[in-house]
């Protein structure tokens, strides 16, 4: 299936290599507006090409453009383009900071072709010799590459999941007699996976030649006898710290009895990370969420409508959805002005008599502003039933002026959840330096919930400091942050995260059924005199 999003990622691909080859710009920008387009389209997949034509933002030559991809595969416009580029240039695209301008300089002017290269030139200072490039951009692309460079050969594990599973089946049914385990990384259901383990009774070497292709993340296979295998498993999915405690001989029929013999209680693999650890009892699951609390509608930057949204939600069985749109500073994502905000509640009221006992809470991802000011007046914020406070801008700041930003926003009485704390996204940006003990102390005070972020690539706050924040008393809310009906689904990947901290559904806002969810509503409003 050719989806959407592969078609836009095409097209998008192509407007910024012709903007690179200084090729015309009229047709690179179509081709740019027509991948925003497709992202925020249902699929195009077996439409006629007439009614693909017709949709504002394509036209008949991009029509005819989407018909080629999804009859051959390809763009014959960028293979082409592609030919012509240094794959090294075309590398330098996943730069933060670099714009096709910017690298069209690079490749032109200062006759650098890699990203290699460019980091050398960086570190010589070299860029400060051309237009557009001063200090501080230097400096940028110099932190990207090096930050891309740490990563190399790391995956989210929503992106490696999927090849996991299908390889585990393919090896268990090609070695039926053989025993196969996923282990390391992915069985610690570590947010970033670095590689793909199993421990097996079968020989490596023929293992690995079922595997076949990876899209680049490597695997590997740790041989056990029947006798090992448990022990071997058992060593292979802890951390180096919590592996120190043990110290282990003999055959296991189970990782339960390994425990026993080391006179210990049971740890699950999701939680065998620092030394000393136990787990205290069942631990929250996937089932275990009630709402989707943080998600956005065609309002602002989402691909679905309020009723769609709603209707995505009832479909899997959630009581309630708290839609999030973005305030009026994010312009970039159609932010809310007030006049707008009254109109969506307004739709929010008919939709809520329409689909009762279903609930839509009307709620706003309020951006705090530089100065930690929330985006909207007290009036407005007031009639929202609840406001998730979020930084988006200006991410650049050191650690005090970051943990100074937060605190005034948690400490707004309108404040009733802080999202994605760092602004952190895996595998592309360092979240922004905070003094985490100082903001969940404060959020423990002004009594606001603190965002799991369920999206793969946030996954924020860190399970590392939910540990301290539920000692605390803080109430931690898994959120998925949705933009799409599908998107309400990476909800999975926070109660994960949630796992390795031993969260349990108590303690997670989203778990909460729609009355209960109803008098912590008005309960914490009280409290705040709002």
């Amino acid at each position: 299936m050719i989806d959407n999003e592969f078609i836009a990622e095409q097209f998008s691909l192509l407007s910024k290599l012709m903007d690179i080859h200084g090729e015309n710009s009229f047709k690179a920008k179509s081709y740019s507006v027509a991948a925003f387009t497709l992202d925020k389209l249902p699929p195009v997949e077996g439409m006629p090409l007439e009614k693909v034509s017709a949709i504002k933002g394509i036209g008949d030559s991009i029509g005819k453009k989407i018909l080629e991809i999804q009859q051959t595969g390809e763009l014959k416009a960028l293979k082409e383009i592609v030919h012509k580029t240094p794959a090294g240039v075309i590398e330098m695209l996943q730069i933060k900071g670099l714009g096709p301008k910017k690298i069209a300089t690079i490749w032109k002017e200062m006759e650098i072709e890699s990203v290699g290269e460019l980091l050398y030139a960086c570190q010589e200072n070299r860029l400060l010799l051309f237009k557009g490039f001063g200090e501080k951009t230097q400096q940028n692309v110099r932190d990207a590459i090096e930050f891309r460079l740490r990563h190399a050969g790391s995956h989210l594990f929503a992106e490696v999941e999927p090849l996991a599973l299908r390889l585990d089946a393919a090896l268990k049914a090609a070695f039926p007699a053989e025993r196969f385990a996923l282990t390391g990384d992915f069985r610690r259901q570590l947010e970033v996976v670095t590689k793909l383990e199993w421990v097996t009774t079968a020989s490596p070497e023929a293992a690995l030649a079922i595997v076949g292709e990876t899209d680049g993340v490597e695997i590997g296979f740790v041989a056990a006898s029947p006798a090992d295998f448990v022990r071997v498993l058992f060593e292979t999915s802890c951390s180096g710290e919590f592996l120190e405690e043990f110290t282990l001989s003999g055959s296991f029929g189970s990782e339960e009895e390994l425990f026993a013999a080391a006179g210990r209680p049971f740890v699950s693999p999701v939680r065998r990370e620092q030394r000393g650890l136990k787990d205290w009892g069942p631990v929250i699951e996937p089932g275990d969420i009630r709402a989707v609390i943080h998600s956005h509608s065609t309002w602002s930057d989402g691909s679905h409508s309020l009723e769609e949204m709603a209707a995505g939600c009832i479909a899997r069985g959630y009581e309630y959805l708290v839609i999030s749109d973005h305030s009026q500073s994010a312009f970039y994502a159609n932010g809310l002005k007030p006049d707008r905000i009254r109109e969506q509640q307004a739709q929010i009221e008919e939709l809520n008599r329409k689909l009762a006992p279903f609930t839509i809470f009307k709620s706003i991802e309020c951006d705090i502003l530089n100065d930690g000011a929330l985006d909207y007046s007290d009036d407005v914020l007031s009639s929202f039933d609840l406001v998730i406070a979020s930084v988006h801008s200006n991410l650049r700041m050191t650690q005090e002026k970051a943990t100074s930003r937060l605190l005034r926003a948690i400490e707004n009485p309108y404040t009733a959840i802080l999202g994605h704390m760092t602004g952190r996204l895996l595998l592309s940006r360092e979240g922004y330096p905070i003094d985490h003990k100082a903001i969940i102390d404060a959020c423990v005070r002004n009594n606001v919930v603190i965002e799991l972020n369920a999206h793969p690539r946030r996954l924020d706050m860190d399970w590392r400091w939910i540990g301290y924040a539920l000692e605390q008393g803080a109430m931690i809310s898994i959120d998925p942050d949705a933009h799409s009906v599908g998107g309400i689904d990476v909800i999975r990947y926070g109660v994960l995260a949630a796992q390795k901290a031993g969260v349990t559904a108590e303690q997670n806002l989203s778990s909460f059924g729609l009355e209960e969810f109803k008098e912590w509503l008005l309960e914490t409003r009280e409290g705040k005199g709002i």
